[in-house]
């Protein structure tokens, strides 16, 4: 689990598809809101969506950085945010919200928790990644509505996670962002009583 960290920096070695199935797998085991497993994955494999994909990114990124200003500017456009372009296998990751399945249960006064469902599933599926020697990234900085329309998806899929996934070039316990002072990890959770 410490090394369950976003992941970067991807050898070019291809993914052996034995292995990405038995980590997909993970998300048949995944707990889900009324069992509606929500998830939709979506292998993206074509030039042509990945283009898509990381021009998104790239444009995402830019009106990011545009946030920031100073030194804060400075470490963002130092940062490494994706690893697109090198990754071997990329997963855009969406949640059904029509799905009928599980007849709403639970998401009737918490329509929110098919997505939280979606991310245990990518948890899971990102420790089984991790126990098979292979490393994983979370892309958040895109525009989901274009993606999903770049994807051609479902109008009522929302997405979730764009995940890179590939060896990765080498294994740290340590956090990137951490590394580069962008920010610091807590050592223990703030537990509060009421």
């Amino acid at each position: 689990m410490r090394w369950r960290r976003d992941v970067r920096r991807f050898r070019a070695d291809p993914v052996d598809e034995a292995v990405l199935m038995r980590c997909l797998d993970a998300f048949a085991l995944a707990p889900s809101v009324g069992l509606s497993e929500p998830w939709r994955v979506i292998r993206v494999t074509s030039d042509r969506a990945r283009a898509a994909a990381l021009d998104n990114f790239r444009d995402a990124n830019a009106r990011a950085l545009a946030g920031y200003d100073g030194d804060r500017a400075a470490l963002y456009a130092g940062l490494k945010l994706s690893g697109m372009q090198e990754a071997p296998v990329q997963l855009a990751i969406f949640c059904d919200e029509a799905t009928a399945k599980g007849s709403g249960l639970g998401a009737g006064t918490m329509p929110e928790m098919r997505r939280y469902s979606v991310v245990a599933a990518i948890t899971q599926f990102w420790l089984a990644a991790r126990a098979l020697d292979l490393g994983v990234g979370w892309v958040s900085i895109l525009d989901p509505a274009r993606l999903g329309r770049d994807l051609d998806v479902a109008e009522d899929w929302r997405l979730v996670a764009y995940l890179c996934v590939g060896h990765p070039e080498e294994a740290s316990l340590t956090p990137e962002l951490e590394e580069a002072g962008w920010e610091t990890r807590r050592r223990a959770v703030p537990v509060e009583e009421r």
